[in-house]
């Protein structure tokens, strides 16, 4: 089978080696003195790699981005922002190699800043990790960017969470039809989820990029606080059965 993630963004240099295991997989980009919330942002990967997942890879990379425009919307808000690290950069079988690094990097937070609420923004394989790891009681909501979300993959940890699904309409990487038949599932599992279509949108999210900054940034932020903000959704996302364009 065709590994659906392996592209230019992924291919190993020579010098990587599989991580140690004690590294710690919680990178704080900003943390307020006493956070009332956090956003946990996942990058992407590949279906199989045990090498080491470093900060210089693309997919690493391209959520920096998305990093900086969290931590300036937050502004004097009193919400951390940080990133997973992951031992390797593969999936690489259930359950999941970045799944158990969300795991760890939750327990960490929870160490660090107690146990407020985390929304998980995750892309690509990332985004994977992040609905599966939707189920630990810390997890409030999800953002899922361009996930890879295979036939089959459970749906039972987004029961009772709010998740919203963004993936690009030319992305030939991930399937964006899988992802909506994904979310109708988690629906009926219990989940108050929403998809929409980055219309133009590519699996990198370089086309219309600051579109796709501006509406994760802010749909973050009306996870956080749902009762204070508008939907940054067009309408029918959060309850269509095929995903709306904008």
């Amino acid at each position: 089978m065709q590994d659906p993630l392996k592209s230019a963004e992924t291919q190993a240099r020579p010098a990587d080696r599989p991580a140690p295991a004690t590294r710690s997989p919680l990178v704080v980009r900003r943390r307020p003195g006493t956070p009332r919330a956090a956003v946990l942002v996942l990058h992407g990967g590949r279906a199989e790699s045990r090498r080491a997942s470093r900060p210089w890879h693309l997919a690493a990379l391209r959520m920096r981005p998305f990093v900086r425009d969290l931590v300036a919307a937050a502004g004097p808000a009193d919400v951390l922002v940080a990133q997973v690290r992951y031992r390797h950069r593969g999936w690489n079988g259930e359950p999941g190699d970045p799944v158990a690094d969300v795991r760890r990097a939750l327990a960490e937070l929870e160490a660090v800043a107690g146990g407020i609420p985390v929304v998980l923004v995750g892309h690509s394989m990332g985004g994977r990790a992040a609905l599966r790891a939707a189920d630990d009681p810390r997890v409030r909501a999800v953002v899922a960017l361009a996930p890879w979300c295979p036939p089959g993959e459970p749906v039972g940890p987004s029961a009772g969470k709010r998740v919203v699904v963004l993936h690009g309409s030319r992305d030939r990487v991930t399937s964006a039809a899988e992802s909506a038949a994904f979310v109708r599932r988690a629906r009926a599992a219990g989940a108050h989820a929403a998809m929409a279509l980055v219309d133009g949108g590519d699996h990198g999210m370089l086309r219309r990029h600051r579109h796709w900054h501006r509406v994760t940034t802010e749909a973050v932020g009306e996870l956080l606080e749902p009762d204070a903000r508008p939907s940054v959704l067009p309408g029918g996302a959060w309850t269509a059965a095929e995903p709306p364009r904008f």
